[in-house]
């Protein structure tokens, strides 16, 4: 493990080079909660109640708060287009020869970008979460917090395997940007980052939940809201060990019968 451990310090010293670049495109990716906020504030005046769904509106801004960090675990920008990308122009056989695991020195580049990433985002998450601290519910129990750490760790991993499994189609298909588009665009909308999956018709929230998608930010964001009991919260644990376990094992095949696919066209 010490060549990805190598991996893992030689990306973290990357990610600080242009480390003003990164913070300010970190702060400005919070901007979008302000217009959020006033939204939703616009919705429930104009329904004229004080509860949409099973929240209220200081639940409602809390939620689209903690989204932000089960994001920052779950979410893997780029992951699955440079797999793709190199596939395509062929950079893929320079990890073929090298005694390297493709997938784990993209884990290893994640965790450190994740690292990265929050040193730099923890002033702009100060800063929001002070600003909005009136809709906060406060902090989960304390029971409670060992599962949800442990869901924030899990989300990470669950979004990296998915995106990767979506990145192996390229072995199959030479250009695969639709398939990205509709992934973004499915995984928006079903994981509850673009509004909280318990507004859903109920056959259809069964369904939604039941996906990937809800373990990778819904869930934890409903452990942190305290929604959620030990009992529930060990079921998320279980589903998200289950999802995680299934796309190790799709990743695992679609690699060994990617690179037999394989020509190593292109560079």
């Amino acid at each position: 493990m010490r060549k990805y451990w190598q991996v893992f310090k030689i990306a973290l010293a990357d990610r600080f080079v242009y480390r003003t670049d990164f913070f300010i495109g970190t702060f400005l990716r919070f901007t979008p909660i302000v217009t959020t906020i006033a939204l939703w504030g616009a919705v429930y005046r104009s329904a004229d109640r004080e509860q949409i769904g099973d929240l209220r509106y200081g639940e409602m801004v809390s939620y689209y708060l903690i989204v932000m960090v089960s994001r920052a675990f779950g979410s893997m920008p780029g992951l699955a287009s440079t797999l793709a990308g190199d596939i395509r122009e062929g950079n893929l056989r320079k990890f073929i020869i090298q005694p390297l695991n493709y997938v784990i020195y993209h884990l290893h580049l994640r965790m450190a970008h994740k690292l990265v990433y929050f040193v730099m985002a923890a002033i702009p998450y100060a800063l929001v979460f002070w600003w909005c601290r009136e809709f906060l519910p406060g902090w989960p129990p304390r029971e409670l917090w060992p599962i949800c750490i442990a869901s924030l760790m899990l989300s990470f991993v669950l979004g990296f395997l998915v995106n990767m499994a979506i990145g192996l189609l390229s072995f199959w298909f030479l250009e695969v940007t639709s398939f990205l588009f509709m992934f973004m665009v499915s995984q928006y909308f079903l994981s509850g980052h673009q509004f909280p999956l318990t507004l859903l018709p109920e056959w259809l929230e069964r369904v939604v939940k039941f996906l990937p998608f809800a373990y990778e930010t819904f869930y934890p964001v409903m452990l942190l809201l305290g929604k959620m009991d030990i009992n529930e919260g060990l079921h998320v644990i279980g589903g998200q060990c289950a999802w995680i376990a299934v796309l190790a094992v799709v990743v695992t095949i679609g690699w060994r019968r990617g690179l037999r696919r394989y020509a190593a066209f292109g560079g």
